[in-house]
């Protein structure tokens, strides 16, 4: 009998209504990264889910909310892997660079990488005024809290897999990018920030800069989050 192969990378897919890019955000993945991919969708009703299967994911009903998405997606992983990567299904994220995520943590050097499109080259309209300032202001908040200096809540990024289950995140919504920044800084994590390219999304619309009623939503619950984490004490979750 064959012994069983191992993936030691899960790539994450949060996804709601995604069906023009996701197939090629998939494919764009190295075939080296690709070998468990999940698609944690959120009640898509363009078949996203159906376009994904047929590019070579695992899709998993995983409810609304994008901070669920991406903990029923860790959650569905190979049991095996030991790093876990998340990207957007927008198009807008370089799969074809995950190497540059997930390369630090599986060297054992990092334990948390995310890619800057703040310090990376962005194509125009990639990114709205308000996304930078975001970024750059969450950032400086937590380090003001932390000493660990951000420039941006990208959610291309890959942490090992027992250093995430430690966190214990608790975010099921918009919150989930700045609360596992903030935990990973509370708990003395090794963290590399890359920066990478951003292109403009290539499907879709949008759920936070697509509309003013999003974006308000959005930071309502960023704030509510980083104020939450910033009360507790700070400690070595590690």
């Amino acid at each position: 009998m064959s012994a069983r192969r191992v993936h030691p990378v899960s790539v994450v897919i949060p996804t709601l209504n995604e069906a023009e890019a996701i197939g090629a955000a998939i494919r764009e993945i190295p075939t080296a990264y690709a070998k468990d991919i999940i698609v944690a969708d959120g009640g898509s009703t363009d078949g996203t889910q159906d376009v994904a299967r047929a590019a070579g994911a695992r899709v998993i009903d995983a409810g609304r909310g994008y901070g669920r998405a991406c903990a029923a997606g860790a959650a569905a992983a190979d049991p095996e892997s030991r790093v876990i990567v998340y990207l957007d299904g927008d198009g807008a994220d370089r799969g074809d660079l995950i190497g540059e995520i997930a390369g630090p943590v599986l060297a054992g050097t990092h334990d948390f990488v995310l890619a800057s499109r703040t310090r990376g080259a962005r194509e125009v309209g990639s990114m709205l005024w308000h996304q930078v300032l975001a970024g750059r202001l969450a950032g400086l908040g937590i380090g003001l809290r932390y000493r660990v200096r951000y420039s941006d809540m990208c959610a291309y990024r890959a942490i090992d897999r027992a250093a995430l289950e430690r966190l214990s995140l608790r975010e099921m919504t918009y919150g989930w990018n700045i609360e596992m920044q903030m935990q990973a800084a509370r708990a003395g994590l090794r963290i590399l920030e890359v920066p990478l390219p951003y292109r403009r999304r290539a499907g879709g619309a949008s759920k936070v800069a697509g509309s003013l009623r999003g974006t308000l939503r959005a930071s309502s619950k960023i704030v509510s989050t980083y104020l939450r984490v910033a009360a507790r004490p700070r400690r070595d979750l590690t």
